[in-house]
């Protein structure tokens, strides 16, 4: 189980890692760029179909993507990223205090990604919860096995 511990808060620092990433690439990505980029890979395939369910999709929402909506997305990719990048920095440290505040956090993650689900279904949001929810309960199983080994040791 240590071994799942390990595997599974690696994925969170992937995870992460990639969040702060796509949320510096936001700053610094004018929202424009985003509805072009939509339009140029989509081209083709809408000369085709133009009622293409995908292509129409990606296009209307690149187009919805304002220059506030992007600052927001960046500024919570970031927030979202670091503060799991700390947390799993802590964890595979083996602080203690990192454990239970890793599940309130996370805990928090996923009523969050559940209340966004509720406005806007995807399927993104359910796997990302269920990511969210198996890391928990190995953080609560290493946990409880870390406290077991204290006061088992002298």
């Amino acid at each position: 189980m240590h071994r799942a511990f390990q595997i599974g808060i690696g994925l969170k620092a992937v995870n992460a890692l990639l969040e702060c990433l796509a949320g510096v690439a936001l700053f610094i990505i004018p929202a424009s760029w985003f509805a072009a980029t939509a339009a140029a890979l989509t081209q083709h395939e809408l000369q085709e179909d133009p009622q293409d369910v995908i292509a129409t999709h990606f296009i209307a929402w690149a187009q919805q993507l304002s220059p506030a909506a992007t600052w927001y997305y960046a500024v919570y990719l970031l927030l979202h990223g670091a503060v799991k990048l700390g947390l799993v920095f802590a964890l595979f440290k083996g602080w203690l205090w990192a454990y239970p505040l890793s599940l309130v956090v996370f805990g928090g993650f996923i009523v969050y990604q559940l209340y966004r689900f509720g406005l806007h279904p995807s399927w993104g949001l359910i796997a990302l919860s269920v990511l969210d929810a198996i890391v928990m309960w190995l953080i609560w199983r290493e946990y409880r096995d870390v406290n077991r080994r204290r006061r088992a040791s002298p």
